[in-house]
């Protein structure tokens, strides 16, 4: 696993951008089925796993999702234009997760006899 910076697209699938060379998307275009850990703001919060299809999505296609993929995480940019320019430029592909199950989530934290 690796961390990522994660979306929610407007149909409920996660969301990652990446470079087509990454390791990541070289085993997504092997093998479509892919698991995902998915924690809380802090490292000792809450915690789930979720299960799904991964599909990569290259250039051109992946354009208009990578906008998406960018206001689910940081609203509008002030220069879509510069946005998608720098998104061809750099060669970016996106990741889309469709969860097919999840884990109970976890309360994390430390075990009781740990925490002292």
């Amino acid at each position: 696993m690796s961390l990522v910076t994660m979306g929610l697209d407007n149909e409920g699938r996660i969301v990652i951008a990446t470079y087509p060379q990454r390791v990541k998307v070289l085993n997504a275009r092997r093998n479509p089925v892919a698991s995902l850990l998915v924690m809380g703001d802090e490292f000792n919060s809450e915690w789930v796993q979720v299960d799904g299809d991964l599909e990569v999505l290259d250039l051109p296609e992946a354009l208009d999702p990578l906008c998406d993929y960018f206001r689910s995480i940081s609203g509008e940019h002030p220069d879509w234009d510069d946005y998608r320019s720098a998104m061809i430029q750099q060669g970016k592909a996106l990741l889309r997760l469709s969860i097919s199950s999840w884990s109970p989530i976890s309360q994390g934290g430390f075990p009781p006899h740990l925490a002292d």
